[in-house]
């Protein structure tokens, strides 16, 4: 895995801070005046890497090819693979480039969070989902905003990203439901009801992570996924350079945390859809 373009390092890589921990503040100020819906976040599936645009192409080809395969109409079938075959021409992509990617390599996945009242609670969904899967988030500010570097393995990613997307989608579909007297006031219940949403969703994940693994023995398990955690954090900091911990973000309200993480036992999504596992929470 190559290391990210230099154009990426221009900013601090932040480590994310838990807003709704043992240690966090709880309070009801009220945030800023104006009150915009909660926006979903955009999730960019591709490696990033000094060469992301071969591996860009090289995945729309994968795509195509795998297209060709499974049409039953001859022509769209020869269409699909005269395309693929017009890709691997004009940017002179080797078989290396275009073999599938090993699922247990280490690799790196940006996610666009964006700007707003409610990034760090978009962030929070997402550490609540990576962090479980053995991912490792950080996060910086660019001119589009705010971008997070999820580093884990690529089976992993993947898990990750359906999940995220999915979540993301219903707590912000949920918070946007949230109404209070003022926009400041519900702006602010939104945002701290986003926060337990995400706190609710990572405890729901590390006990269905760790009812898969009670039948294992505990003494081969446990060293297993340090060493495994160890590899991600030591990839992390080789890829991305220096790593520091972000400033704390702003106190949530204990009624609205209350009322996300309530919300959020009733999400429409499982694991089910990864391989067979069973759902969230189950």
């Amino acid at each position: 895995v190559r290391s990210m373009p230099a154009t990426a390092r221009t900013s601090q890589f932040l480590m994310y801070w838990p807003v709704c921990s043992s240690n966090s503040q709880i309070d009801e100020r009220p945030d800023h005046p104006r009150c915009p819906e909660p926006a979903a976040a955009s999730i960019q599936l591709g490696m990033t890497s000094n060469d992301g645009t071969s591996a860009t192409i090289a995945e729309r080809v994968r795509k195509l090819l795998a297209m060709a395969e499974r049409t039953t109409n001859p022509a769209e079938a020869d269409a699909f693979s005269a395309k693929a075959a017009e890709l691997i021409a004009r940017h002179r992509l080797t078989p290396e480039v275009l073999r599938p990617p090993d699922p247990g390599q280490l690799a790196l996945r940006e996610v666009v969070i964006g700007r707003g009242a409610y990034v760090r609670a978009r962030l929070a969904l997402l550490v609540a989902v990576a962090t479980p899967h053995g991912g490792f988030v950080t996060f910086r500010s660019t001119d589009v905003g705010t971008v997070a570097t999820v580093c884990g393995h690529r089976s992993d990613l993947d898990a990750i990203a359906v999940l995220y997307t999915s979540l993301l989608a219903q707590m912000s579909a949920r918070a946007a439901q949230q109404h209070r007297a003022t926009g400041a006031a519900t702006q602010r219940w939104r945002r701290s009801f986003m926060f337990g949403f995400a706190h609710q969703i990572e405890e729901m994940l590390r006990r269905a992570h760790a009812n898969a693994g009670a039948d294992a023995s505990s003494d081969d398990l446990l060293p297993a996924l340090r060493a495994r955690d160890a590899a991600v954090r030591e990839f992390a900091s080789h890829e991305l350079g220096p790593i520091v911990t972000a400033r704390r973000a702003a106190p949530v309200g204990a009624d609205a945390v209350r009322s996300g993480r309530a919300a959020a036992n009733d999400v429409d999504i499982g694991r089910s859809r990864l391989g067979g596992r069973r759902a969230i929470g189950s």
